[in-house]
């Protein structure tokens, strides 16, 4: 049978209606289209007025395990940094400060140092400074070797917020290349890889397709992409951004109704496909399938952005924006039609 995430124990629909909950929350804080916005204090200590914050938390998740088992901690902190830096994006700020969070079994100081040194790579790539932290010393809640987690707080100007609200049928999406698998949907990769969780290979299985182990391959860091997308916010009115990591392409439709049409995945999402013979509709809901980040910009500005972008980030128009809402996934043969 096909291998789902919800299988693997993650149901996103009963974590949806888990989160419904936190509804009430929105009382407590200015909310735009789907970042969470903080008004800065006005005070003789911060006398600025007309910014706000934006405040990102997150963590590796199962990722750790990957890194327990291959025996290497030092680029995990890299995806810590890069999920919450990323995400601080989205609204249109600037990551400013970093803090992170390290629970573990035993504070180990060669496994500290190596947390620390992906750590400090994630914070020099996006160029916030990463000003503290905790650890913690909790054996009896841990069945892994430690668990991370960071915190970001951003910085926007009032008239520079993305709120979103500013999408409209006719815009272009334009993707970023990803790193590979980043740092979602792995649980579903352990469980459909890799014999230890049931899977098909062993750890140091090296696929055809590939020039490392599909250990090594499913560890690359998550791409950070604090300077690019910066740069862009400067000279372009970027309707919409979006980091695309859990519930993937179904993150758009919080924006609207979108169709894709230009994808080429790394060759680790097809490994992963036929090893847990996952469907295609179910690899849209978990991963990036090879696209880590989108703009959303009017068709005018297209040429002005992908000129701003980088070469190494492989930016390439990859969709747009449509006047139903759903999200039309245009994949090799198929038409694939992801709903809420």
């Amino acid at each position: 049978m096909p291998l789902t995430y919800a299988d693997t124990g993650v149901d996103r629909d009963l974590r949806k209606k888990a989160k419904m909950h936190w509804e009430s929350l929105k009382s407590t804080y200015a909310l735009s289209h789907y970042g969470n916005i903080i008004e800065t204090p006005y005070n003789t200590l911060y006398p600025i007025q007309g910014k706000y914050q934006v405040k990102t938390c997150d963590g590796t998740g199962t990722k750790v395990l990957l890194a327990e088992l291959a025996e290497k901690h030092d680029t995990i902190g890299i995806d810590a940094v890069a999920m919450v830096v990323n995400d601080c994006l989205r609204p249109g700020a600037k990551p400013i400060a970093l803090t992170d969070i390290i629970d573990t079994k035993k504070s180990e100081p060669k496994l500290l140092e190596e947390l620390q040194k992906g750590l400090n790579a994630g914070a020099f790539e996006a160029g916030c400074p990463l000003v503290g932290g905790e650890t913690a010393d909790v054996p009896e809640l841990l069945n892994s070797l430690y668990h991370i987690n960071c915190d970001c707080v951003g910085e926007v100007e009032k008239n520079k917020i993305i709120t979103g609200k500013k999408v409209t049928p006719g815009d272009i999406v334009i993707g970023l290349r990803s790193s590979g698998v980043h740092s979602n949907g792995i649980t579903l990769v352990r469980k459909a890889l890799f014999k230890k969780w049931g899977g098909k290979y062993d750890s140091a299985y090296t696929p055809e397709e590939l020039d490392k182990t599909i250990l090594e391959e499913v560890l690359e860091p998550t791409r950070i992409y604090v300077n690019p997308i910066l740069k862009v916010f400067e000279n372009i009115d970027v309707h919409g951004a979006v980091h695309i990591t859990g519930d993937a392409y179904l993150k758009f439709l919080k924006l609207g109704g979108f169709e894709f049409d230009n994808f080429h995945p790394q060759p680790i999402f097809k490994i992963i496909k036929e090893a847990g013979q996952i469907t295609d509709d179910e690899m849209f809901k978990v991963f990036n399938m090879g696209w880590g980040f989108a703009l959303i910009v009017s068709r005018e500005d297209k040429n002005q952005v992908l000129d701003s972008i980088p070469k190494e980030y492989g930016a390439e128009q990859i969709g747009k924006v449509i006047t139903d809402k759903k999200i039309v996934i245009k994949y090799k043969t198929k038409e694939i039609i992801l709903g809420e």
